[in-house]
């Protein structure tokens, strides 16, 4: 089943069909306890593309971001990224979690060129803080890139972090509930920055969140999971206009999907 918020407003760009990430009949289980974790999971990141999953909390959204990042296999199904097999960790997937997780002893600039020192050398670390600094000043941090990370804000921080992610210029963002220890207010306003970034960058992005109204705002197709084992009960696509802004959330077309993806996740605790 798929819901479409039908608007007279024009859409934005839309997302090529070009496939970038690909899952197929995706299966988990933990060996240790025999724990199935997920089962017949498939979906496709188209290029440019935002997409985002949301579920109880147990229903597996953690391990499937964490197959798709490369950081643990799965136990059965296909996994790949630009039609090559993902087998752990690559450069060309950028991952941001729900800390900024920046080194207390480098400056801002220094923890956005890690992931190439880490990779390829000082050297090329070097080389790379001219792309920095205009990925800083991309998000509007060029003020800070000789400052600490405990000179910055929690929202300053996560900009940061957004800038290490793309300093590879990686195929597809992954984002594990980024901004989920920010308040209200930052953020709403980290994820209208998020927007804008992926759309000035054509960013194929995927989301993990709690949140419907995130999850609704930011995204053009949104997977529902369900639990037991973890399993996508189902795709809605969101046809709302872009660029998008915090009126939205007013509007009944927007209420109305938030509705119904929250009757759908009900329905786990009946």
């Amino acid at each position: 089943m798929t819901l479409q918020a039908e608007m007279d407003a024009p859409t934005g760009p839309a997302a090529s069909t070009r496939p970038v990430y690909e899952i197929a009949r995706l299966g988990k289980i933990y060996p240790r306890n025999g724990f199935e974790a997920l089962a017949d999971v498939n979906l496709t990141l188209a290029e440019g593309e935002f997409a985002s999953v949301i579920g109880a909390s147990g229903c597996g959204k953690s391990t499937l971001l964490k197959i798709m990042a490369g950081l643990l296999p799965p136990t059965s199904g296909r996994v790949a990224l630009g039609g090559t097999p993902v087998m752990g960790p690559r450069a060309d997937i950028g991952m941001m979690f729900q800390q900024a997780t920046l080194l207390p002893w480098k400056t801002t600039i220094q923890n956005i060129v890690m992931p190439i020192a880490i990779r390829e050398g000082r050297r090329a670390a070097k080389g790379a803080y001219q792309q920095a600094r205009a990925l800083l000043d991309l998000v509007g941090l060029s003020h800070a890139a000789d400052v600490y990370p405990g000179e910055l804000s929690g929202g300053m921080a996560q900009r940061a972090a957004i800038c290490r992610m793309l300093i590879t210029e990686p195929e597809v963002l992954l984002l594990d509930e980024p901004f989920s220890a920010l308040d209200e207010l930052t953020r709403d306003f980290m994820n209208m920055e998020l927007q804008r970034i992926c759309t000035e960058r054509n960013a194929t992005a995927f989301l993990v969140t709690h949140s419907i109204p995130e999850a609704v705002i930011l995204s053009d197709r949104i997977y529902v999971m369900q639990a037991n084992p973890g399993r996508i009960a189902e795709i809605i696509e969101i046809d709302l206009p872009r660029p998008r802004t915090l009126d939205l959330i007013n509007t009944k077309q927007f209420g109305d999907i938030v509705g119904h993806i929250r009757g759908k996740l009900d329905q786990e605790y009946r």
